[in-house]
């Protein structure tokens, strides 16, 4: 029997052949013949596996005699971190400036390409320089407009040129009129309706936008608490007759999760979330993925949680689907409405697709 120490030094040794990145930072391995000690990751010539010794740390392997290796350097910050630490020191010089800088400006005080950097923050944050900072000023904003602050000196101080120009990006950024927000929303109207479906109530709220919440629930008293809770300032609204053929569609795509929904949707959240979010809708009736295949697919496979997250903020209950996500090793994971509301959603569309 193979005794946990072999296992684990034939599991670095094929890391080492496949010169495996995920494994730096866990060992070094040293060559004998050499003296010298590298990441498994390191491109020098392979040493016969007799040749070979396996370290925890690098400090362990030089206290044993061996020097880094100058091609891969070991005892180095491993690169993804380093380039890591350049997206975070890039996040503090935009969040000190007062004013947009350009991507020229923000990849020299890093020391990158102009190109070189753009690829990397979108790698790491999902995000453009670009479109970072105008999350940052609009965040400014918010904060000011819930201070009491006017408009227009929130959004002077948040870093836009003029008045105007915020005000052009002001829907996208607040979800709603800057005067609205600064009152706390309490000018946005919110139409609502609640009504029986297969898993039990369903409330539907609807914008000026158009659908803004999917609730499930057990009871009315319980969806319409939570509507209160997303919308704590709106005028919460129940006499609109006109909205019933609304209502009825949006029960009839529960009913049908393979027919597709072409009512105005009223999505709201921050740009991650919304990515992910789009990604979800892409998902067919029938299909399920893991929050890391979620993930990868809006280009960030290290945002596993941050996927997590965006699920469980989703307001749109079976139109934006995150109850087709479940864990890598298909259990099924949490869900806002219910585990056992997902695993009908589930069962359900399993029968369509074989049908």
């Amino acid at each position: 029997m193979k005794t946990t120490e072999t296992l684990i030094s034939q599991q670095r040794w094929q890391a080492v052949q496949d010169r495996d990145t995920a494994a730096d930072g866990s060992f070094v391995f040293a060559v004998i013949t050499t003296g010298i000690y590298c990441r498994p990751s390191c491109r020098s010539r392979r040493a016969r596996r007799e040749n070979v010794l396996f370290f925890a740390t690098p400090a362990a392997a030089e206290t044993a005699g061996f020097r880094p290796c100058k091609r891969c350097q070991p005892a180095a910050i491993h690169p993804d971190q380093q380039r890591a630490g350049r997206v975070v020191t890039a996040c503090r010089i935009m969040a000190a400036s007062d004013t947009p800088l350009t991507l020229d400006a923000i990849a020299r005080e890093v020391a990158m390409s102009p190109w070189h950097f753009h690829r990397l923050f979108k790698s790491v944050t999902g995000l453009t320089p670009k479109a970072w900072q105008q999350a940052l000023r609009a965040r400014r904003v918010r904060d000011a407009l819930h201070g009491g602050e006017t408009v227009t000196r929130a959004a002077l101080d948040a870093g836009f040129q003029t008045g105007s120009s915020f005000y052009h990006q002001a829907d996208a950024a607040l979800g709603m009129t800057p005067r609205q927000y600064r009152r706390g929303g309490r000018e946005m109207a919110v139409c609502y309706s609640v009504a029986p479906c297969e898993l039990g109530r369903c409330l539907v709220a609807r914008s000026e936008r158009g659908i803004c919440a999917i609730l499930l629930g057990d009871d009315d008293e319980a969806v319409v608490a939570e509507l209160a809770r997303l919308f704590p300032h709106a005028q919460r609204l129940t006499d609109d007759k006109t909205f019933d053929d609304q209502v009825a569609r949006v029960v009839a795509c529960i009913h049908t999760p393979h027919a597709a929904c072409d009512l105005p949707l009223d999505i709201r959240g921050t740009a991650f979330q919304q990515r992910v979010w789009q990604a979800l809708r892409a998902v067919p009736a029938g299909n399920t993925l893991s929050y890391r295949e979620l993930a990868q697919r809006i280009g960030q496979p290290d945002a596993v949680r941050a996927v997590a997250n965006a699920c469980a903020a989703n307001r749109l209950a079976v139109i934006v689907p995150c109850h087709r996500v479940v864990r890598s090793s298909g259990v099924l994971a949490g869900y806002r409405w219910g585990s056992d509301r997902k695993a009908s959603l589930l069962a359900r569309e399993s029968l369509i697709k074989e049908t």
